[in-house]
């Protein structure tokens, strides 16, 4: 609400100048308090996945204008391209890349690698591109692969300080919610044995360089998996569908993302940020639930939920969804309608990023 402005005239006594004078402080006050209160719902980002198999997608130019028409501010690309780094020349866009499972090894096997990685994907960008993180990997944990992980991450951290950017950009990893043992109740969140004897050292090195454990969240495939009603899934419960302890839970999404956090706390890192950096739903091509309206019902709810955090970590959650364009070079099925937009730009469905 626009406060009152009041104009002091020469005719006023003392006393309704004084009054003036505290009736505007007042105002004024009130208007900061406002804006304090309003801010965490303002500041939230919201990126989306760019994934490029397909073989009718526009060019990385249209691309990267599609997403600032439609304010996307963010953006996460799987490997490093060449094309898609130059059009982000001067947008704004920030940016996760990763670097692709297929050269953990490599990388984590020799410095140097690290270091031209660097230099050719990163530090011949900076100048106009807005690097926010490296994800080293996307969902290897566990696996055969996770041993390459955190000397990987090593690598490109050291690369990056080499280059003077460590400071401005962050080095992670990107897990599923696949990595934890236990996730109900979301309080009792814990890795799973074979996940938490890789993420243990990996989520200190985390909390020792101040950056994020990107986590990848679907509520859709517990969903899919059995036992979970289609509205705590879709933010539309009317009410507490989960109440754990004092922290009570009216989707799923919030209940995954704490399950994390508790995870995160059973090793000592309770200071590591989460961000979200897949979630979405498929809008075709699966089972029953795989439909337009539940995929633009899920994406636009997640997009209003995301500035108000979870019950056990209130705050904004930077959130990126799963993904810009249906790609037809997919696995058949839903695997090829996560998209925000077809090929030819044209919306899926409506959403709202504002």
């Amino acid at each position: 609400m626009r406060p009152t402005h009041y104009f002091c005239l020469g005719s006023l006594s003392m006393a309704k100048q004084i009054s003036v004078e505290v009736s505007n402080m007042v105002a004024a006050a009130l208007l900061l308090l406002g804006v304090l209160v309003a801010a965490p719902t303002a500041v939230q980002s919201i990126g989306v996945c760019y994934g490029t198999n397909g073989d009718n997608l526009p060019q990385p130019s249209s691309v990267v204008s599609l997403y600032k028409s439609n304010g996307i501010g963010a953006m996460r690309i799987y490997a490093p391209d060449t094309a898609t780094l130059q059009a982000l020349g001067g947008s704004n866009i920030q940016l996760i890349l990763d670097v692709p499972n297929t050269s953990l090894q490599s990388i984590a096997s020799d410095p140097s690698v690290a270091t031209s990685w660097v230099q050719t994907n990163v530090q011949a960008y900076t100048s106009s591109v807005s690097f926010k993180y490296i994800a080293v990997g996307n969902e290897v944990i566990p696996g055969g692969q996770a041993q390459y992980v955190l000397p990987a991450m090593q690598n490109i951290y050291n690369a990056l300080s080499s280059a003077g950017l460590s400071g401005q950009i962050k080095v992670s990893t990107a897990v599923s919610t696949g990595v934890l043992g236990t996730s109900y109740p979301p309080s009792s969140g814990a890795f799973s044995p074979d996940a938490a004897s890789t993420l243990g050292p990996i989520v200190q090195f985390l909390a020792s360089n101040g950056a994020p454990l990107l986590a990848n969240v679907y509520p859709y495939n517990a969903y899919v998996g059995g036992g979970i009603s289609l509205s705590y899934a879709l933010f539309t419960s009317p009410g507490t569908v989960v109440q754990d302890g004092q922290y009570a839970y009216q989707n799923l999404f919030d209940a995954q993302v704490d399950a994390l956090y508790a995870a995160l706390q059973g090793v000592g890192a309770s200071s590591v940020d989460i961000v979200v950096s897949e979630s979405g739903w498929p809008s075709g091509g699966g089972p029953a639930a795989a439909t337009v309206g539940n995929a633009q019902t899920y994406n636009q709810n997640l997009i209003n939920h995301v500035g108000n955090g979870t019950p056990r970590k209130p705050g904004p959650i930077e959130t990126y969804i799963f993904e810009m364009f249906n790609e037809d070079l997919k696995s058949p099925g839903i695997e090829q309608n996560w998209g925000l937009f077809y090929p030819n730009e044209q919306p899926v469905y409506s959403i709202n990023f504002s």
